[in-house]
């Protein structure tokens, strides 16, 4: 086991991260930096200071990422109309990425030798944090606990906390939900317990963002969204930030339904999973961007993104967010971005997001791009109709 002075743990003020805390320092005899981001998992973080003292934790970060999160990684993932293996808007994987952001920036604050996490070595969330730490600091120490210790379930580690004094509120505890919950401003998924037999259907009381879209209103509603460079701006009108935009289309998209999915998705560590998954905010802003993209983008340019789309999810789901080829293509996308500008009108109705209006609010070619798209129109009018049928 290597020596480490000191590590910055990402820390959520649970159970297992706080057995994680006290673990690191009698095990590795360090002392143990907490980061708590608030990224929009709908919980209330700043209990976690207290439970980060309780355990003698020195220095404690707790932060408001929620506008970064969706201006500098969910925007730009939305702009290529990312979507996995056909269903799964990426909800989990694209927080990892700036979540090790910060570990790795904090490490460098605190002159930190090392990063820890709480992810379980059958998921792709250790893969995550790690290949963003190694990518952002090639030399610096990743501990995962759950690949090392004894501790394999739930009753080991209250016991653990019991034998160690460590404050946890045992009568919460026992009251937690069968499921394995991940939510942040994006979405909350869902996996584990029934869900593991892929024949039995979801319960409806599990799901905590969306009415059954049998429940919705009967009554459409109509929504308007503002686009600039490929993003949202606005919604009916009213400018927005980023996180302001996604909070208001989870809300109004919850009401309607919209934004379930129950999949069995490819983990890149070798196993199928199903998970259930809910993302209203991010389904409204999927299918709008595509529908203003179909008024604005040059055909072969539009042709194009959709052939990359699918690596580029499999990038993000992987936790390759900071590799050069996802950097490449983010640049590739973002220049198509720069006409993606005007209105879609929408109607909300029982988990439906149909597209009733488009319109432009600025030249969507430059100069540039006019004469290809005439020589286009050109070749096409002068083919042969034989080439052309």
């Amino acid at each position: 086991m290597s020596s480490v002075n000191k590590v910055v743990l990402a820390y959520s003020g649970g159970l297992d991260t706080s057995v994680i805390a006290r673990w690191l320092q009698e095990t590795y005899q360090c002392e143990v930096v907490t980061f708590t981001a608030d990224i929009g998992q709908g919980e209330e973080v700043a209990p976690a200071r207290a439970k980060a003292e309780a355990l003698g934790i020195k220095e404690i970060y707790i932060e408001d990422l929620r506008e970064e999160f969706v201006r500098d990684f969910v925007f730009p993932m939305f702009r290529a109309n990312t979507v996995y293996e056909g269903e799964y808007l990426l909800g989990t994987s694209i927080a990892r990425p700036l979540i090790a952001k910060r570990l790795v920036e904090i490490a460098n604050e605190t002159g930190a030798d090392a990063i820890s996490h709480g992810a379980t070595g059958k998921g792709n969330d250790q893969i995550r944090f790690e290949l963003g730490a190694y990518a952002l600091k090639p030399g610096i120490q990743v501990i995962a606990p759950w690949r090392e210790w004894h501790l394999g379930s739930r009753e080991s580690l209250m016991a653990y906390c019991a034998e160690h004094q460590i404050p946890v509120d045992f009568s919460n505890a026992k009251k937690k939900s069968p499921y394995s919950m991940d939510a942040n401003l994006l979405h909350i998924s869902y996996e584990g317990d029934i869900l593991e037999d892929p024949w039995i259907e979801a319960e409806e009381d599990m799901w905590r963002w969306t009415v059954s879209p049998e429940a919705a209103p009967d009554q459409a509603e109509e929504v308007e969204l503002t686009f600039r460079a490929g993003d949202v701006v606005a919604v009916d009108g009213k400018h927005m930030s980023p996180a302001q935009v996604l909070e208001t289309l989870n809300r109004r998209g919850g009401a309607h339904g919209i934004g379930r999915a129950d999949i069995v998705e490819n983990r890149y560590v070798g196993m199928k999973s199903r998970g259930c998954y809910e993302t209203p905010g991010g389904t409204i802003l999927l299918r709008a961007h595509r529908a203003i993209e179909s008024l604005t983008l040059d055909r072969e340019a539009a042709h194009l993104k959709d052939e990359l789309m699918p690596r580029y999810a499999k990038l993000i789901y992987n936790g390759y967010w900071w590799s050069p080829e996802r950097r490449m293509m983010q640049a590739a996308i973002d220049e198509t971005q720069a006409w993606v500008n005007g209105d879609v009108r929408l109607k909300l109705y029982k988990g439906n997001v149909i597209v009733t209006g488009d319109a432009l609010r600025t030249r969507c070619l430059t100069h540039r791009s006019r004469p290809l798209r005439k020589i286009r129109v050109l070749m096409t009018k002068k083919m042969p109709q034989a080439l052309l049928s």
